[in-house]
């Protein structure tokens, strides 16, 4: 057993590592040009990382490579499941719209779970740019960030896929439903 949270047992990390490599290589259209090796030394010599991707597997995000950012030398992971991860679905946007819930509030909110969990909720760019990879979110829908200026009148956006495009819509932050979730975002 390990005694640090936030950090994978051996067997945990070797049946992550074995998961995300299967998925690396059975989407190279999401990677095209990378190599598995090189992104697997990097998550080794990371275990905190390692944790957070074991966390966005956990919950259902099946997180896979989606792009590598020259400049900083990090690879860019993404929940890639169809639909919105199924262990983060029936959240508010953030704390304060949980907060402002007098009643039938939900476990929890997407900004402190992907906080807890060491990833970032997708931009709406970021949402947008993972569509271009395959077809997410046709029948559920993910929490975005939002702009400061919307949230600061108590909105909060989120995206999905309908009739071959992607929606950007809005809804109050306290705001929850069985089929809507967050998708996350992880630089190794």
């Amino acid at each position: 057993m390990n005694n640090n949270p936030k950090e994978l047992s051996p067997e945990e990390r070797e049946a992550l590592l074995g998961a995300l490599e299967a998925r690396f290589g059975q989407n190279m259209n999401r990677h095209q040009g990378l190599q598995w090796a090189p992104l697997r030394a990097k998550l080794e010599a990371d275990p905190r990382k390692l944790w957070s991707l074991g966390e966005m597997e956990r919950t259902g995000g099946e997180p896979d490579v989606v792009g590598y950012d020259e400049k900083t030398g990090e690879f860019i992971f993404c929940d890639c499941a169809a639909e919105s991860p199924k262990g983060r679905r029936s959240v508010c946007y953030d704390r304060a719209g949980w907060e402002s819930r007098k009643e039938n509030r939900p476990a929890n909110n997407a900004m402190d779970v992907a906080a807890a969990m060491g990833i970032t909720l997708l931009t709406e760019e970021a949402y947008r740019s993972l569509q271009q990879l395959g077809k997410f979110d046709a029948k559920t829908s993910s929490w975005v960030q939002t702009p400061a200026d919307i949230r600061a009148l108590g909105g909060a956006l989120f995206c999905d896929r309908r009739y071959n495009h992607v929606f950007v819509y809005h809804n109050g932050a306290e705001s929850y439903y069985g089929v809507r979730g967050f998708r996350g975002t992880l630089r190794v």
